[in-house]
């Protein structure tokens, strides 16, 4: 068998808050808005992104809810331009992210910076323009 991803759940502590960044701060479309479950379209060719909370997910997986630190994933965002990749870290920023590396020039030519969502999850943004 070889793994194919067609969703990916982040567990968040506040849903609402979650919702709202990832909907109406980065544009994503709600797919289904349930009470302890949100689902978003990231467009064709993307796996679907999930949010549910910490503690249910946590619950449904039989696993302990706590944990910290760096969780060892992220996730990357292909920008079609350096100001793309700009106006992108400034959107999550606006939202309720914050920019946890600025963006730069990278040492292979490309230009990127990473932001992580109110929950801490890291989301690289790159333009492979130099």
């Amino acid at each position: 068998m070889r793994p194919k991803i067609n969703a990916i759940t982040l567990a968040v502590e506040d849903l609402q808050r979650s919702k709202q960044f990832y909907g109406e701060g980065l544009g994503c479309t709600i797919e289904q808005d349930q009470p302890q479950y949100v689902s978003f379209s990231l467009g064709e060719g993307s796996s679907a992104l999930s949010l549910y909370p910490r503690r249910a997910l946590a619950h449904d997986a039989g696993v302990d809810a706590q944990g910290s630190g760096f969780a060892g994933v992220t996730f990357n965002y292909f920008a079609a331009s350096n100001e793309a990749v700009d106006d992108l870290l400034a959107q999550a920023e606006k939202t309720g992210g914050a920019i946890v590396r600025p963006a730069q020039q990278a040492q292979w030519g490309g230009y990127f910076g990473y932001f992580a969502d109110p929950d801490g999850y890291l989301w690289k943004v790159v333009a492979a323009e130099g």
